[in-house]
């Protein structure tokens, strides 16, 4: 049964002052609408900032524990859902059910982890070069924040950016996905209901051209978490920097698996499986290219295609399926025209390349699963994100060589290297120039309790996630607090008499 999903502004639940509506789809059977979005503008959002505004300033006095105590009952409450929860991200997003549940549980792991943060949130104090005097550093909050989340994490990757920002003291309006709009609204409803006090968190929905950009730039906004594609990002950081604004954005990946002579081939196979179509390949970590030593290359590619070949494509909520549908017919189009543009390219098609038109799977927007062989390292469907369940195979030489084609490309999120020589995994792992490096693993599967990003144009500004250098260092700042309690007046670094 399809839902109406209103905005959140101020504990009150609203339809956009515009009255406009768009459909939810499910991308299996588009012919089921999941919800019904409202489509906001400029002054759903100026509601938004007002209220955030608003409840900043108490908010922020709140002490870290109490606000833990209510993330708390968010990801308690977020556990005795989960499995509705997990069904839902199924069919909004389309992602298989495993991959939907484990999509709640990310929320759920940074839930508990921000909650235990209102009793860290560390400083240091440190002694003074003086006497009757001590210095100390906290953190404190920035103010308030825009989080614009994409579609393809609907739950987890919210909760990676209002977890963490509330926790800090901070106060959010909420921007998700236009086509994950329900997955957003259940999140929100789970923090009202665990207390959250109005104007903290706030929901606008809407596309990103209607709203993501006028709020990101709003004169009552202090910080913006984006993420999404690196152009769009950028864009957002040019404008964020003209107003002086936090910003952070973590956007794509052209992600390498390096697959050495030395490697458990079945065990690399599985890897390139799993990190070429999880989620479909709409993963910003998706192992899209997979760069394997010369001498095992063709022992490779037949045990790759062989894989590749028996996964079941269909609705996320069969339990036999492996690959579900892309999000849109959007983007159905953009990976169908990769697949032609690497055939242009001279790359090998082995394997899928078509859309399914027949059957119940002719009713959402499914793709095969696509495998290119002996593509070069410089054509675009090995340089550019394509974002859908396409693979390009890579042959290499030697290790350096490995690595020298794993770092051509203008992203740097997530590599791996699969060998059983430690050597060769210390310069791996020391010369891959991403944020994240994995060794004989997949490049997906991060942990909430690192932080998480990347170099070159996967990432800009603070790192996600849990850890030093983590979501914390976004939202919050650095204050230093000198206390002299000597009655006189002492001047560092001059009186050392």
């Amino acid at each position: 049964m399809a839902e109406d999903t209103k905005n959140l502004i101020n504990g009150r639940w609203e339809c956009a002052i515009s009255g406009k509506t768009m459909d939810s789809l499910n991308p299996a059977d588009t012919r089921e609408v999941i919800g019904t979005v409202s489509l906001s503008g400029s002054k759903d959002v100026d509601s938004a900032v007002e209220a955030a505004r608003r409840a900043y300033p108490s908010w922020r006095l709140v002490p870290a524990p109490r606000r833990g105590e209510i993330i708390y009952r968010a990801a308690e409450l977020l556990l005795k859902r989960k499995d509705e929860l997990g069904v839902l991200v199924t069919r909004e997003m389309g992602k298989v059910i495993t991959e939907g549940l484990a999509d709640v549980q990310e929320a759920i792991d940074m839930a508990y982890y921000m909650a235990g943060e209102g009793r860290r949130l560390s400083g240091e104090t440190v002694p003074s070069e003086l006497p009757n005097k001590d210095c100390k550093s906290l953190r404190v909050p920035i103010g308030v924040f825009a989080l614009i989340t994409p579609w393809n994490f609907p739950t987890a990757i919210p909760a990676w950016k209002i977890f963490p920002a509330l926790i800090s003291g901070n106060t959010v309006i909420f921007k998700p996905s236009s086509f994950t709009p329900v997955c957003a609204t259940r999140l929100i409803e789970i923090l009202a209901e665990a207390g959250i006090p109005n104007g903290v968190i706030n929901l606008v929905h809407g596309t990103g051209d209607e709203v993501g950009e006028y709020l990101a730039t709003h004169p009552g906004i202090d910080g913006v978490s984006f993420t999404g594609s690196s152009a769009v990002g950028e864009k957002l950081a040019k404008a964020c920097a003209s107003f002086d604004k936090e910003i952070s954005c973590e956007t794509g990946g052209k992600n390498p698996i390096i697959v050495m002579d030395d490697a458990i081939l079945e065990l690399a196979v599985e890897g390139a499986i799993w990190g070429g179509f999880g989620s479909t390949g709409q993963r910003c970590t998706a192992a899209s290219r997979i760069v394997v030593h010369e001498n095992v290359y063709n022992d490779f590619l037949d045990i790759l295609i062989k894989a590749t070949s028996k996964l079941m494509v269909g609705n996320g909520l069969k339990n036999e399926t492996d690959v579900g549908p892309l999000i849109n017919e959007e983007q159905m189009n953009k990976v169908l025209n990769y697949i032609e543009v690497g055939k242009k390219e001279g790359a090998r098609l082995l394997t899928g390349g078509r859309r399914y038109t027949s059957g119940d799977l002719a009713n959402g927007y499914f793709i095969e699963p696509t495998v290119f062989a002996d593509v070069d390292r410089g054509m675009r469907i090995a340089q550019e994100e394509i974002f859908g369940p396409v693979v390009s195979v890579i042959k290499a030489k030697d290790l350096y060589d490995a690595i020298d084609i794993a770092n051509c490309v203008q992203y740097g999120l997530s590599a791996a290297i699969y060998t059983q020589d430690v050597n060769a995994s210390a310069i791996a792992e020391r010369d891959l120039d991403t944020g994240v490096v994995y060794i004989n693993s997949s490049t997906i599967g991060a942990e909430i309790h690192l932080p998480f990003g990347g170099t070159k144009r996967s990432g800009l500004g603070h790192r996600e996630a849990g850890g030093r250098g983590g979501a914390l260092d976004m939202f919050t700042k650095w204050k230093v607090i000198y206390r002299d309690f000597s009655g006189m007046l002492q001047k560092a670094q001059i009186d050392k008499e």
